[in-house]
């Protein structure tokens, strides 16, 4: 392609609606063009790095068994209601009605139309195991887009599905996918952590997420250097002190004025906050037994030093959604917000949810339920009995690993990929069977695997760029190769010499980006390094007198010479090697149910 004829602009100041490294260089190297909040055009550049990342994808599924399909957008409103995620998804899930009043989905996933596949097609055991996948437009209606192509609202998603005959054979396949995301995402350049997660609106008893580390990541990762153990701070736990023996105290309210917080309380009564419990109150949409769905206070206790974690809280009580409760709804149960405790509220308005380690402890102090004192010395099973003791707190940085006990770490990171073991879930909802040996009707066991093609290469940005613009791994850059001719009206010769190289690199199946345009050498020296192309050759008369061309790597900045008789093989075999470069990290990696 020459630049010349290119479908794109340049820009040389960073536009202002633009947050994030990624965001920014894309716009300035003509990459994509915002239409709407969270809409992207694609343009040329962007595109063919686009569908070299959705190559990849498609190789490393072809090399697992998987089986390309396009499925539709636009889905029937049915086939979610069968399986509840109609109404149990909110504003996010695009909803219209067609010219005959039927409901209709814009799918933001297709595990329904994948399960519902299944139904029409699978018959016999012999038909499992099976895995297809498809490379599709997707649309979630993201209230708050931002960074880029990192959270949008239109996406385009390689999503993959496994149909099995039992746990066992997803327990079996499951490992082959996260060896193939890990071959995925080096082959792109990008290294990244598998860690254990939340199954969220997807359902399924085992998730794992794939993070690239980075400091822009809106998650929050949990790691042991010592041992390996990784986790999303969702569900990560870990080890938990044991606490001192101690006989059970009486409680006596002590006068805290103004005293609201616990960093306050413990400084006011010369404690730890690990000698206190802290109240949280939330407002919890609970599906009843019914199907309909009703607000329950839900009252927590965690000891002082530690947060409560909203995501296991939602798991617990199988919320749909949770929000903090108002003033008016605390004292509404007899709490009083910043004094709050268990005991003396109005029980039989509250789910009381307490953290196994509070229940463990003896003597913490907590609220009195009045503004301006709290009690020394309460104690779970005397003082007030939980609905439910469970693990309800948030890992951070210190407590101690799981697995080995040495101290854990946090670490931000974007998560680019996902992989479910869904169950039947969907299968049941959907009627989707097949009949064993015995001719037995059982239900087919789902898996369900993602990756945005969009969002990581906004990762793969992030990750691989300078001062002075994007730095392509050659495995996803839009070109290889760079050609920069600094001829003149005075140098017809150069022209020639670029012509034929240019020409010579294309048939030798080398892709070349050719800088024809009649522009001064720093403005194409600029733009060659704003675009990232991993191999820039120059060619001017002084080079082309000696019978070189100049040669450098944008990944950094190596310069070297090529000889112009061999420059076509010499350049040809340089790009091999980069490729292979790349490839290298896609190395096997242990999977750890």
């Amino acid at each position: 392609m020459r630049v010349s004829k290119l479908f794109f602009q340049t820009l040389r100041e960073v536009p202002a609606d633009a947050d994030i490294v990624s965001h920014q260089l894309m716009l300035r190297a003509g990459m994509i063009h915002q239409i709407a909040a969270g809409i992207f055009d694609f343009l040329p550049l962007a595109l063919r790095t686009k569908h070299k990342i959705e190559d990849i994808f498609r190789e490393e599924m072809d090399a697992i068994g998987g089986q390309e399909v396009t499925l539709p957008m636009v889905h029937p409103a049915e086939l979610w209601q069968k399986t509840g995620r109609w109404y149990q998804i909110g504003s996010d899930m695009a909803r219209f009605k067609d010219r005959n009043d039927r409901d209709m989905v814009l799918g933001m996933t297709h595990e329904e139309i994948m399960a519902d596949l299944a139904k029409k097609f699978v018959k016999s055991y012999r038909q499992l195991p099976m895995m297809l996948y498809q490379i599709q437009t997707k649309f979630r209606d993201e209230p708050r887009p931002r960074a880029g192509l990192l959270r949008v609202r239109e996406f385009t998603m390689k999503d993959a599905y496994t149909f099995d005959r039992d746990e066992a054979g997803i327990d079996a396949y499951y490992p082959h996918f996260y060896q193939a995301y890990f071959n995925i995402f080096r082959r792109c350049g990008v290294d990244v952590v598998a860690v254990k997660s939340d199954t969220g609106m997807m359902g399924g008893r085992m998730a794992h997420e794939f993070m690239a580390l980075t400091d822009i990541g809106e998650d929050t990762l949990v790691l042991c250097d010592n041992c390996g153990y990784s986790a999303n701070r969702q569900v990560a736990v870990f080890r938990k002190p044991e606490p001192p023996a101690a006989d059970s105290l009486p409680v006596e309210e002590v006068a805290t004025p103004n005293v609201a917080t616990i960093a306050a309380l413990a400084e006011f009564l010369g404690i730890p906050e690990s000698e206190t419990a802290k109240a949280v109150f939330m407002i919890a949409d609970v599906e009843q037994p019914d199907g309909t769905v009703k607000e329950q206070f839900v009252f927590c206790v965690v000891r002082g030093d530690m947060e409560l974690n909203e995501t296991k809280l939602t798991n617990t009580i199988k919320a749909r959604r949770l929000r903090p409760a108002t003033t008016p709804e605390i004292k509404a149960v007899g709490a009083e917000p910043g004094y709050g405790s268990p005991i003396g509220i109005q029980r039989d308005q509250v789910l009381l949810v307490v953290d196994e380690l509070v229940a463990r402890s003896a003597n913490l102090v907590a609220g009195a339920n009045r503004e301006g004192y709290h009690l020394r010395n309460t104690n779970h099973g005397r003082d007030y009995e939980a609905d439910i003791i469970v693990d309800l707190v948030a890992a951070g940085d210190g407590h101690a690993c799981p697995q080995c006990g040495a101290p854990l770490y946090t670490s931000r990171g974007v998560e680019v990929g996902n992989i479910f073991k869904l169950g039947t879930k969907y299968t049941k909802a959907m009627g989707a069977t097949y009949l064993d040996e015995n001719g037995e009707e059982k239900p087919i066991v789902m898996g369900s695997y993602g990756i945005g093609s969009g969002r990581l290469m906004a990762v793969i940005i992030e990750i691989y760029h300078d001062d002075a613009g994007i730095q392509w791994p050659i495995t996803v850059a839009p070109y290889q190769v760079m050609l920069v001719s600094l001829a003149t009206e005075k140098t017809p010769e150069v022209v020639a010499a670029a012509e034929r190289i240019y020409a010579d690199l294309q048939r030798a199946g080398v892709e070349v980006l050719y800088d024809d345009r009649d522009e001064r050498a720093g403005v194409k020296f600029n733009d060659a390094d704003l675009l990232g192309i991993p191999i820039r050759l120059t060619i001017g008369a002084k080079g082309l007198k000696n019978g070189v061309v100049e040669g450098k790597l944008r990944r950094n900045g190596e310069s070297f010479e090529f000889a112009i008789d061999s420059i076509v093989d010499d350049v040809a075999a340089l790009v091999a090697a980069e490729i292979d470069r790349v490839n290298a990290a896609a190395v096997p990696m242990p999977f750890e149910d």
